[in-house]
């Protein structure tokens, strides 16, 4: 899969996407291949359960704006979305949840129809994003890396349509194509340095779901961030294979437990929902052991009681942002955008009950020396 040259989104997008709160919540659940949304279909954020701001959002006093405050729903009327998920599926729980999640409060907003397509194998992706292009929606997303190619296809073959990339950017520059990319491994070793820091057993586990390069940043930012501060502690890492499927999950998580690891950070997607349930099981015997989840805050899914702490990557702020400045009008076809920790993209939940505060304090300083460049995270 050929990587297409990056081409910077503007300062001032940029610093929009930082300023809106994370919108996250519980989704209505649904396992059907394709669902909707109305004006009233999803709650607004403050409804919604605890939100997942990073922890970076201490760098800008704009970044606890409000979404009202940093940029007015657009009119939607008349107006529809679409999105077509990775095989972790909508009910994910993480990536593509926050995706679904934040049209349907787009919906609510601007009145605009907002509908998703599942992706059961990769060979869906073109037919699905076809399907929304030919359908006349306004705007369709490709929510994933595994989405580059599909999303070149269709964009070329129907040049009057708009697209919408998460993680990932088409195989070559396409004016309809829209891109949002991530610093995972910045807010990962964030993590790592929260993992280092907390484990009694100095053995940690990292399981991914599918040996990406997206993927691959998570464990390498995780491994940094654990070996800064404690580099007597050993990783294992397992790949599952698979975004959806979480008894593969467990059985990973139950080997690393056995082991001797006292916490895993997952990477993947539902997959790692296996993880939390070995943990809760383990938990429910009298067993402590930890996970650190991904894309959200997870303990709003899992509880507190197996929840180190998540690295929240701002997928649903992205896809806010995106899909409301093509409503108003200004989408910003052929470039991409990339949001780290300076950007406000990726972090820990602003609730992290869990983490002592020393340990809180030393991970704002490691944050202050990635954003100040004192610190280049690897990224594989």
């Amino acid at each position: 899969m050929k990587k297409s040259t990056m081409k910077p989104l503007s300062l001032m997008l940029v610093a929009m996407l930082a300023m809106l709160l994370v919108l996250s919540g519980c989704g209505s659940k649904n396992n059907n291949s394709e669902g909707g949304s109305s004006a009233s279909a999803s709650a607004s954020a403050s409804e919604s359960a605890s939100p997942s701001a990073s922890a970076s959002e201490s760098a800008s006093p704009s970044a606890s704006a409000s979404a009202s405050e940093s940029a007015a729903p657009a009119d939607g009327k008349g107006k529809k979305i679409g999105m077509v998920t990775d095989l972790g599926g909508v009910n994910d729980k993480s990536f593509n949840q926050q995706a679904w999640e934040s049209l349907q409060k787009i919906a609510k907003d601007t009145g605009a129809e907002t509908k998703y397509q599942e992706s059961k194998k990769d060979s869906d992706y073109i037919p699905l994003l076809t399907k929304f292009v030919k359908d006349g929606y306004d705007l369709t997303w490709g929510i994933g890396f595994l989405f580059a190619d599909a999303a070149t296809t269709v964009a070329s073959a129907n040049p009057e349509s708009k697209l919408a990339l998460i993680d990932t950017t088409p195989t070559k520059e396409l004016p309809n194509v829209e891109s949002v990319l991530f610093k995972e491994n910045e807010g990962s070793f964030l993590v790592g340095v929260v993992a280092g820091l907390t484990t009694k057993t100095n053995k940690i586990g990292f399981v991914g779901g599918m040996e990406l390069p997206v993927i691959k940043k998570f464990e390498a930012g995780f491994k940094a961030g654990v070996a800064a501060v404690n580099p007597n502690a050993t990783i294992e890492v397992n790949y599952v294979g698979d975004f959806s499927k979480p008894d593969q999950g467990k059985l990973a998580a139950a080997t690393m437990y056995d082991g001797g690891a006292d916490i895993i950070f997952h990477a993947a997607g539902g997959s790692g929902n296996g993880v939390f349930n070995e943990a809760k099981d383990r938990f429910k015997a009298g067993k402590k052991v930890w996970v650190i989840g991904v894309d959200k805050d997870q303990s709003i899914e899992f509880g507190n009681d197996v929840t180190l702490t998540s690295m929240v990557k701002k997928v649903d702020e992205a896809v806010y942002r995106v899909s409301n400045d093509l409503l108003a009008g200004n989408f910003h076809g052929g470039q991409t955008v990339e949001l780290g920790l300076a950007e406000g993209g990726v972090g820990l939940p602003v609730e992290n009950p869990n983490v002592s505060k020393e340990i809180l304090d030393k991970v704002e300083d490691y944050k202050n020396k990635i954003i100040s460049g004192e610190i280049k995270v690897p990224t594989e």
